[in-house]
């Protein structure tokens, strides 16, 4: 189907959204990166003080002999780097409406745009990190090569659309009622230690293990880490399937709160 319409050279409505959606992923991108001189080195230098902590916190405890099927650093790496990246996905979003506000003076623009292009952006600069931390992992002689590597890529996906999910609901919630977004900042760390990130799941006891598995996010990264390590015990009773019955739930949540509440996110 041709971006234009022969009859009178007019753009269709996807050619309008494809152009909308490009210049603000470029002006998101240029405001990510550069807008800040120190941007990229926290968006490095926090996964790396994450690692360094827990490696230090746990070695005193001899941590690294409770993960069966895998080495302790890898591991770690792993889990926090799929945790950061649907974290960022949820919290990056929120302000976004606001933030943009200005922009919605054009009539192509609408409130889930800004918010669509965040968790895009977020999702290709965390995959990047990610690669670097791989990269650089390798050449230190850490087991970052993933032992299944589609099993990997489904699991980290899975976790983006997670938190896109997660973030297109909060954003327009966040836009409507500012306080639900300071809470869900605090929850990202009780979040973190509810799904098995630094801590294995195995080492819980069995009814805190089954209240754990109602959070999507520790199946997720369970997956993600049998992708990593294809010896690695998981816990039993995971399902990706569950973590995108749960995505796909959030994302049309948010689409429905964005397009009900369009007017009331643009005159706010």
């Amino acid at each position: 189907m041709p971006d234009i319409d022969s009859t009178n050279g007019a753009r269709t409505p996807w050619q309008v959204t494809r152009s909308v959606w490009f210049a603000m992923f470029m002006r998101e991108t240029v405001s990510r990166t550069m807008a800040d001189r120190f941007a990229w080195f926290w968006m490095i230098f926090e996964p790396v003080a994450f690692v360094g902590i827990f490696i230090a916190i746990r070695s005193m405890i001899r941590g690294d002999r409770f993960v069966i099927g895998a080495d302790f650093i890898p591991w770690l790496i792993v889990g926090l780097m799929g945790f950061f990246l649907f974290r960022e996905g949820m919290n990056r979003p929120v302000g976004a409406v606001e933030a943009n506000q200005g922009l919605f003076a054009y009539r192509q623009v609408l409130p889930i745009d800004t918010v669509l292009v965040r968790i895009a952006l977020e999702g290709l600069l965390r995959s990047f990190v990610f690669m670097l931390f791989i990269a650089g992992g390798v050449m230190l002689g850490l087991d970052l090569f993933a032992d299944l590597p589609m099993l990997a890529m489904w699991a980290w996906l899975s976790l983006w659309a997670l938190g896109a999910g997660m973030g297109l609901a909060v954003s327009a919630a966040t836009a409507l009622v500012p306080e639900i977004g300071r809470v869900v900042r605090m929850l990202s760390l009780p979040l973190m230690l509810l799904s098995g990130v630094i801590i294995p799941m195995a080492l819980k006891p069995y009814h805190i293990q089954q209240l754990m598995l109602y959070n999507p996010i520790a199946h997720a990264v369970e997956f993600l880490r049998l992708g990593f390590f294809e010896n690695y015990k998981a816990v039993h009773g995971i399902s990706l399937l569950y973590v995108w019955l749960f995505a796909l739930s959030m994302i049309a949540l948010g689409l429905i709160l964005h397009l009900r509440f369009a007017e009331e996110l643009k005159a706010k």
